[in-house]
């Protein structure tokens, strides 16, 4: 496969900037947008480096150029000119390893070890899930470089295996792709199945060709920890649970019950499988574990009317806004999740709310959460609130898109 790939063109696009676009580069933002792009020399390739020179003719930054995204170019590097080459990459991967590796010592082989922008290398994901390496690409510019960047993984990780994965808008690339595919796997084994990792000592099983992101939600793993902590002697529900993170870790918090709530059965029979995999911690065994199908809001519905009451109430769903269009949709529908999350939290419960919307603030999610339960009659009592864990880093502020509130409610 590797061999269909191009190499990095030894071309590069002069591009210059509209002054708020330049501005924003200057501050060191790592994306350019197509009208922020005043003049450009010709039309670019996608993986071209682009070369932005401020109003003064004088270096600014270089990034990849990407025709396929609203994103024009992604910042590679800001200031003065330098070599994007292979020991580049390798330098830039090898500094967010090394950020990483407190992980490690924690019984930790699940985590991510690039987290694109917010590492230096602007749509690239890199997530390690025990001896297997999966790379997704947010942007088809970097199809050139993925040789560059297996062979750093090569030298830093020593991966078994390295599995790609494609965005849904890299996969619509079309001939950009050289006939790269959606879960190819570029180095090892072909997968039989799940892989297995390890975090904060609990077993998991990931789906790293066809499972969601990269194959497991590892940007919640501070927050499953959390609720481990408060789950001792009380009945959890888990909204959203996917294949079963946060109900896992509560049952080995010491929950007499946990019940994972999703609409996908092959994600709830995933969670089943990953209960099964940690049947020898006496938590895990001693909690009971129920699966419900379902869409969630119309289960959350049909509970509360038939009187069914949880101690701890999760509610984790995902992205409800993609585009600054969709914003207020997308507060009503968390207003209406809080509204039905609280009609099954027994008094004095613990509501755990989170957010995945990048496009949604941390204080307009906070603003719909509490107004939505002051509006029925149950104030919270908010006593944390949680961002982003180590491995997930934020360097500019779209990159802030978690974010959790811990309350009680009366």
């Amino acid at each position: 496969m590797l061999e269909k790939l191009p190499t990095p063109s030894g071309n590069r696009l002069a591009v210059h900037l509209h002054p708020t676009a330049e501005r924003a580069v200057r501050r060191g933002h790592p994306w350019v947008f197509a009208e922020g792009i005043k003049q450009q020399r010709r039309p670019g390739k996608s993986g071209e480096l682009a070369v932005v020179f401020d109003h003064k003719d004088e270096f600014l930054a270089i990034g990849l150029y990407d025709p396929h995204s609203p994103i024009r170019i992604r910042v590679l590097h800001h200031g003065g000119p330098v070599a994007i080459d292979r020991e580049w990459f390798a330098a830039r991967i090898r500094d967010a390893w090394n950020h990483r590796t407190p992980l490690v010592q924690q019984d930790t082989t699940g985590f991510r070890v690039v987290h694109g922008e917010n590492d230096g290398l602007p749509g690239l994901i890199i997530d390690r899930y025990a001896e297997s390496v999966v790379i997704k690409l947010y942007s088809v510019a970097w199809i050139p470089y993925l040789r560059n960047v297996l062979d750093s993984l090569g030298s830093i990780l020593d991966a078994e295996r390295i599995v790609v994965r494609l965005s849904r808008t890299v996969q619509q690339a079309g001939e950009d792709l050289y006939g790269l595919e959606d879960g190819r796997i570029l180095h090892g084994a072909a997968l039989c199945g799940p892989v297995l990792f390890r975090e904060n000592g609990l077993v998991f099983e990931a789906d790293l060709v066809r499972g969601q992101k990269t194959g497991f939600f590892l940007d919640q793993r501070d927050n499953r920890a959390r609720v481990e902590r408060l789950s001792a002697r009380r009945s959890v529900l888990n909204v959203f649970a996917y294949t079963g993170g946060f109900s896992l870790y509560a049952a080995r918090g010491g929950a007499t019950e946990v019940t994972s709530l999703d609409i996908s059965q092959p994600a709830l029979a995933a969670a089943q499988r990953n209960f099964a995999h940690n049947d020898t911690d006496p938590g895990v065994v001693a909690s009971r574990h129920h699966l419900l199908e379902g869409d969630a809001f119309t289960r959350l519905q049909e509970i509360g009317e038939s009187g069914g009451r949880y101690d701890l109430v999760i509610l984790d769903p995902p992205a409800f806004a993609k585009a600054q269009a969709e914003i207020d949709r997308a507060i009503r529908s968390y207003q209406k999740l809080i509204r039905l999350g609280l009609g099954v939290l027994a008094p004095g419960g613990i509501l755990v709310a989170a957010s995945c919307s990048s496009r949604i603030t941390a204080d307009r999610f906070t603003e719909a959460v509490t107004g939505a339960a002051q509006r029925i009659g149950r104030p919270l009592q908010l006593f944390e609130q949680t961002g982003h864990a180590l491995d997930h880093p934020i360097s500019f502020p779209e990159g802030a898109y978690l974010k959790c509130l811990y309350a009680t409610a009366p």
